[in-house]
Protein backbone atom coordinates (compact mmCIF):
# COMPACT_ATOMS: atom_id res chain seq x y z
CA UNK A 1 0.00 0.00 0.00
CA UNK A 2 1.67 3.60 -0.97
CA UNK A 3 1.74 5.65 2.27
CA UNK A 4 0.23 8.56 3.37
CA UNK A 5 2.13 11.28 4.62
CA UNK A 6 -0.22 14.54 5.59
CA UNK A 7 1.28 17.79 5.69
CA UNK A 8 -0.03 19.75 8.25
CA UNK A 9 1.36 23.06 7.30
CA UNK A 10 -2.14 24.02 6.95
CA UNK A 11 -3.18 23.94 11.00
CA UNK A 12 -0.15 25.69 11.37
CA UNK A 13 -1.63 28.68 9.12
CA UNK A 14 -5.07 28.54 11.16
CA UNK A 15 -3.49 29.18 14.16
CA UNK A 16 -1.47 31.62 13.13
CA UNK A 17 -3.78 33.74 12.31
CA UNK A 18 -5.78 33.93 15.12
CA UNK A 19 -2.54 33.83 17.75
CA UNK A 20 -2.47 31.49 20.62
CA UNK A 21 -2.63 27.55 20.14
CA UNK A 22 -5.63 26.83 18.51
CA UNK A 23 -5.82 25.14 16.85
CA UNK A 24 -3.15 23.31 18.54
CA UNK A 25 -0.78 21.49 15.95
CA UNK A 26 0.90 18.52 17.90
CA UNK A 27 -2.70 17.43 18.92
CA UNK A 28 -3.23 17.53 15.32
CA UNK A 29 -0.68 15.76 14.19
CA UNK A 30 -1.11 13.07 17.21
CA UNK A 31 -4.56 12.08 16.12
CA UNK A 32 -3.50 11.94 12.10
CA UNK A 33 -1.43 9.22 13.36
CA UNK A 34 -3.94 7.38 15.62
CA UNK A 35 -6.51 7.95 12.48
CA UNK A 36 -4.06 5.60 10.38
CA UNK A 37 -1.77 7.93 8.56
CA UNK A 38 1.67 6.78 7.79
CA UNK A 39 3.45 9.84 8.35
CA UNK A 40 3.11 13.84 9.23
CA UNK A 41 5.00 16.40 6.64
CA UNK A 42 5.66 19.98 7.39
CA UNK A 43 7.67 22.24 5.28
CA UNK A 44 8.91 25.33 7.24
CA UNK A 45 9.46 28.57 5.15
CA UNK A 46 12.21 31.40 6.36
CA UNK A 47 8.93 33.53 7.22
CA UNK A 48 7.13 31.40 9.09
CA UNK A 49 4.00 32.26 8.31
CA UNK A 50 2.67 28.49 9.18
CA UNK A 51 4.60 25.86 10.49
CA UNK A 52 7.80 27.33 12.80
CA UNK A 53 11.07 25.98 13.43
CA UNK A 54 9.62 25.60 16.82
CA UNK A 55 7.14 23.56 15.96
CA UNK A 56 9.44 21.32 13.99
CA UNK A 57 11.62 20.63 17.05
CA UNK A 58 8.32 20.49 19.10
CA UNK A 59 6.83 17.82 16.83
CA UNK A 60 9.69 15.16 16.32
CA UNK A 61 8.96 13.21 19.54
CA UNK A 62 5.39 13.22 18.83
CA UNK A 63 5.41 11.58 15.25
CA UNK A 64 6.12 8.07 16.23
CA UNK A 65 5.71 7.33 12.37
CA UNK A 66 7.66 8.61 9.51
CA UNK A 67 8.50 12.44 9.92
CA UNK A 68 8.73 14.16 6.83
CA UNK A 69 10.55 17.71 6.16
CA UNK A 70 10.37 19.30 3.39
CA UNK A 71 12.29 22.74 2.03
CA UNK A 72 14.60 24.77 0.50
CA UNK A 73 17.85 23.61 1.58
CA UNK A 74 19.44 27.07 3.02
CA UNK A 75 21.98 27.58 6.14
CA UNK A 76 18.80 27.42 8.57
CA UNK A 77 16.71 24.64 6.91
CA UNK A 78 19.80 22.38 7.09
CA UNK A 79 20.66 23.33 10.70
CA UNK A 80 17.03 22.27 11.47
CA UNK A 81 17.23 19.19 9.45
CA UNK A 82 20.54 17.71 11.60
CA UNK A 83 18.91 18.82 14.67
CA UNK A 84 15.57 17.57 14.46
CA UNK A 85 16.93 13.89 12.31
CA UNK A 86 13.54 13.42 10.49
CA UNK A 87 13.17 10.01 8.89
CA UNK A 88 13.04 11.79 5.50
CA UNK A 89 14.19 15.09 4.26
CA UNK A 90 12.62 16.30 0.60
CA UNK A 91 14.12 19.01 -1.04
CA UNK A 92 12.23 21.45 -2.63
CA UNK A 93 13.47 24.34 -4.75
CA UNK A 94 11.18 27.19 -3.51
CA UNK A 95 11.75 30.82 -3.45
CA UNK A 96 11.41 33.01 -0.25
CA UNK A 97 8.07 35.15 -1.70
CA UNK A 98 6.67 31.42 -2.70
CA UNK A 99 3.02 30.59 -1.55
CA UNK A 100 3.22 27.35 -2.57
CA UNK A 101 5.95 25.27 -4.28
CA UNK A 102 5.69 26.20 -7.88
CA UNK A 103 8.60 23.73 -9.38
CA UNK A 104 10.68 20.89 -9.64
CA UNK A 105 14.47 20.87 -9.41
CA UNK A 106 16.15 21.77 -12.49
CA UNK A 107 18.70 18.72 -11.49
CA UNK A 108 21.15 19.45 -14.16
CA UNK A 109 22.04 23.31 -13.28
CA UNK A 110 21.83 22.05 -9.02
CA UNK A 111 23.63 18.29 -9.67
CA UNK A 112 26.90 19.89 -7.72
CA UNK A 113 24.48 21.48 -5.09
CA UNK A 114 21.96 18.76 -4.33
CA UNK A 115 24.99 16.16 -4.51
CA UNK A 116 26.94 17.96 -1.60
CA UNK A 117 23.68 18.30 0.16
CA UNK A 118 22.34 14.79 -0.29
CA UNK A 119 25.78 13.25 1.27
CA UNK A 120 25.66 15.36 4.00
CA UNK A 121 22.23 13.97 4.93
CA UNK A 122 23.03 11.09 4.13
CA UNK A 123 26.11 11.09 6.81
CA UNK A 124 23.42 11.34 9.49
CA UNK A 125 20.99 8.70 8.60
CA UNK A 126 18.42 10.99 6.47
CA UNK A 127 16.72 9.73 3.73
CA UNK A 128 16.70 12.08 1.20
CA UNK A 129 14.01 13.19 -1.43
CA UNK A 130 14.53 15.56 -4.20
CA UNK A 131 11.20 17.17 -5.99
CA UNK A 132 11.04 16.81 -9.43
CA UNK A 133 8.55 18.15 -12.65
CA UNK A 134 7.65 14.57 -14.48
CA UNK A 135 10.56 14.80 -16.84
CA UNK A 136 12.77 11.77 -17.76
CA UNK A 137 15.60 14.34 -18.23
CA UNK A 138 15.06 15.61 -15.10
CA UNK A 139 14.89 12.43 -13.38
CA UNK A 140 18.11 10.09 -14.60
CA UNK A 141 19.80 13.54 -13.52
CA UNK A 142 18.73 13.25 -10.11
CA UNK A 143 19.71 9.99 -9.85
CA UNK A 144 22.98 11.29 -10.62
CA UNK A 145 22.79 13.58 -6.99
CA UNK A 146 22.64 10.34 -4.92
CA UNK A 147 18.92 10.74 -3.64
CA UNK A 148 17.20 8.02 -2.56
CA UNK A 149 13.55 8.74 -3.87
CA UNK A 150 12.28 11.48 -6.37
CA UNK A 151 9.05 12.96 -5.16
CA UNK A 152 7.48 13.84 -8.25
CA UNK A 153 5.68 17.48 -8.28
CA UNK A 154 1.75 16.34 -9.27
CA UNK A 155 0.38 20.21 -9.97
CA UNK A 156 0.12 19.42 -13.86
CA UNK A 157 -1.59 16.06 -13.16
CA UNK A 158 -3.98 17.62 -10.27
CA UNK A 159 -5.30 20.59 -13.17
CA UNK A 160 -5.98 18.39 -16.14
CA UNK A 161 -7.52 15.24 -14.71
CA UNK A 162 -10.59 15.89 -15.59
CA UNK A 163 -9.89 17.39 -19.13
CA UNK A 164 -8.29 14.10 -20.19
CA UNK A 165 -7.05 11.91 -16.89
CA UNK A 166 -4.77 9.88 -19.57
CA UNK A 167 -3.06 12.35 -21.28
CA UNK A 168 -2.28 14.27 -17.88
CA UNK A 169 -1.21 11.20 -16.23
CA UNK A 170 1.41 9.81 -19.14
CA UNK A 171 4.35 12.27 -18.40
CA UNK A 172 4.56 10.87 -14.83
CA UNK A 173 4.27 7.31 -15.82
CA UNK A 174 7.21 7.77 -17.88
CA UNK A 175 8.78 9.65 -15.15
CA UNK A 176 7.88 6.91 -12.68
CA UNK A 177 9.86 4.39 -15.15
CA UNK A 178 12.93 5.93 -15.49
CA UNK A 179 12.97 6.32 -11.74
CA UNK A 180 12.25 2.60 -10.99
CA UNK A 181 15.14 2.31 -13.78
CA UNK A 182 17.48 4.29 -11.63
CA UNK A 183 17.19 2.52 -8.64
CA UNK A 184 15.25 5.41 -7.23
CA UNK A 185 12.14 5.41 -4.76
CA UNK A 186 8.64 7.51 -5.40
CA UNK A 187 7.11 9.82 -3.80
CA UNK A 188 4.52 11.89 -5.25
CA UNK A 189 2.77 15.23 -4.41
CA UNK A 190 0.61 18.71 -4.98
CA UNK A 191 -2.68 18.78 -5.15
CA UNK A 192 -3.60 15.30 -5.02
CA UNK A 193 -7.20 15.29 -3.68
CA UNK A 194 -10.20 12.48 -3.11
CA UNK A 195 -11.17 12.74 -7.09
CA UNK A 196 -7.65 12.57 -8.64
CA UNK A 197 -5.72 10.09 -5.92
CA UNK A 198 -6.91 6.67 -6.32
CA UNK A 199 -6.24 7.31 -10.51
CA UNK A 200 -2.99 8.36 -10.16
CA UNK A 201 -2.03 5.52 -7.03
CA UNK A 202 -3.28 3.12 -9.64
CA UNK A 203 -0.90 4.24 -12.91
CA UNK A 204 2.28 5.11 -11.48
CA UNK A 205 4.30 2.10 -10.53
CA UNK A 206 6.31 1.51 -7.64
CA UNK A 207 4.31 4.95 -6.07
CA UNK A 208 5.43 4.30 -2.16
CA UNK A 209 4.23 7.84 -0.74
CA UNK A 210 2.26 10.73 -1.17
CA UNK A 211 2.57 13.85 0.97
CA UNK A 212 -1.14 15.32 0.80
CA UNK A 213 -2.03 18.99 3.16
CA UNK A 214 -4.55 21.15 1.50
CA UNK A 215 -6.62 19.36 0.22
CA UNK A 216 -6.94 16.74 2.79
CA UNK A 217 -6.96 19.69 6.02
CA UNK A 218 -9.74 21.88 3.18
CA UNK A 219 -11.82 18.31 2.77
CA UNK A 220 -11.97 17.73 6.82
CA UNK A 221 -13.90 21.13 7.52
CA UNK A 222 -16.96 19.29 5.87
CA UNK A 223 -16.20 15.32 6.46
CA UNK A 224 -14.04 16.07 9.79
CA UNK A 225 -10.59 15.40 10.23
CA UNK A 226 -10.58 11.23 11.13
CA UNK A 227 -13.10 10.30 8.75
CA UNK A 228 -11.17 12.20 6.04
CA UNK A 229 -7.79 10.20 7.21
CA UNK A 230 -10.05 7.22 6.07
CA UNK A 231 -10.86 8.20 2.94
CA UNK A 232 -7.66 8.80 2.02
CA UNK A 233 -6.14 5.88 3.20
CA UNK A 234 -9.28 3.71 1.14
CA UNK A 235 -8.25 5.16 -2.05
CA UNK A 236 -4.52 4.07 -1.82
CA UNK A 237 -5.36 0.62 -1.24
CA UNK A 238 -6.12 -0.50 -4.30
Amino acid sequence: MTRLSVNINKIATIRNARGGNVPDVLKAATEIQRFGAHGITVHPRPDERHIRYSDVYDLRPIVTYEFNIEGNPEQKFIDLVLAVKPEQVTLVPDAHDAITSCAGWDTVKHQAFLREIISMFHQHGIRTSVFVDPIVEMVNHAAETGTDRIELYTESYARNYQADRQKAIAPFIAAAKTAINAGLGINAGHDLDLENLQFFNQQIPGLLEVSIGHALISEALYLGLENTVQLYLRKLEG
